[in-house]
């Protein structure tokens, strides 16, 4: 993929919620405006507009003239410390944006004469800060504007997109739903807990709040989890985990995330060998006491039973 840059609006007054302020609004945990840095992590250069606050990962700020001037205004104060050819632009309120969109955008956008691309949403609107830009002509438009109304402060975005040949990319309802309101908070907040979305969602709060940038199989943890409870006992499913992301951190200490991937796998593999090997000797136990202690060996103390002693 070539290289690009982001600008990330994220001033405004956010009226409808009262003038709060709406980037550092928290969902699954997460800030609104980490969400949006994070699904474009890819970025060379992230220009955020907007007042200074802490953030996931670096970015340069900005704030556009006057302050509060509006989208366009934002638009053109951080396109001035952009070099790329093509540009994302992005507001700070779209807690469901995700790198794929991003690639698509960025795919779009670099299609033979077009300008630029844009999403649409579910009832086909154009959303024209979810989109991708070619640098030369959205310097070009931006120039005009200013040159024929004097300025970009107050003025709508589609004074740009009228005159930019842009592509339209569908994403899917997600990607382009902004939080404007506290409904739309409160909706993103259940949308997250969800079923299908919950488990996904909790283990990318995790990892950001931990600082650990590292993909590993989800699905082998959780089946040695099962294991582990299943085998031996509930309290060992959450111990034995921990215990191997201890083993997993210390076979890769100083290695990339690849090989710390691998690691976890590796632990998690002998740790559910192990498991198996306990609840097939529990079920050998279990078969020769029931056909009267034919397995030759004492019962285990009744006591002691949770306790994780052989």
């Amino acid at each position: 993929m070539t290289a690009y840059d982001v600008i990330v609006l994220a001033g405004g007054a956010a009226k409808r919620l009262g003038g709060a302020d709406k980037p550092g609004v928290r969902v699954g945990g997460r800030a609104l405006l980490d969400r949006v840095l994070a699904a474009c992590a890819g970025a060379a250069r992230t220009v955020v507009v907007g007042g200074r606050r802490a953030t996931a990962r670096p970015v340069v700020w900005t704030r556009e003239v006057p302050e509060g001037g509006g989208p366009l205004a934002a638009l053109g104060a951080g396109l001035r410390l952009t070099t790329a050819e093509r540009v994302l632009v992005l507001s700070a309120d779209l807690p469901f944006l995700g790198p794929g969109t991003v690639d698509a955008l960025l795919a779009a956008a670099g299609e033979t004469g077009r300008e630029g691309a844009l999403c649409t949403d579910p009832d086909g609107r154009d959303q024209p800060l979810v989109a991708a830009y070619r640098a030369e002509p959205l310097r070009r438009e931006l120039a005009l504007i200013a040159t024929e109304h004097g300025s970009l402060a107050g003025l709508p975005l589609r004074l740009l997109t009228a005159e930019l040949d842009l592509a339209r990319v569908e994403a899917g309802p997600d990607a382009a739903f902004d939080c404007d309101t506290w409904d739309d908070i409160a909706a993103a907040r259940a949308r997250i807990r969800e079923h299908g979305a919950v488990l996904d969602e909790w283990i990318t709060s995790v990892k950001n709040e931990l600082g650990i940038d590292l993909d590993v199989d989800t699905g082998v943890l959780l089946d040695l989890a099962r294991d582990a409870a299943h085998g031996v006992a509930r309290p060992a499913a959450p111990l034995t985990t921990f215990l191997v992301g201890y083993a997993a951190a210390r076979a890769s200490a100083g290695a990339g995330p690849e090989e710390a991937a691998a690691a976890v796998a590796e632990a998690a593999r002998k740790a559910t060998a192990l498991a198996l090997r306990w609840e097939a000797e529990a079920e050998s136990s279990a078969g020769g006491d029931a056909a009267g202690g034919s397995t030759g060996g004492a019962k285990p103390d009744a006591g002691r039973e949770g306790t994780g002693t052989p």
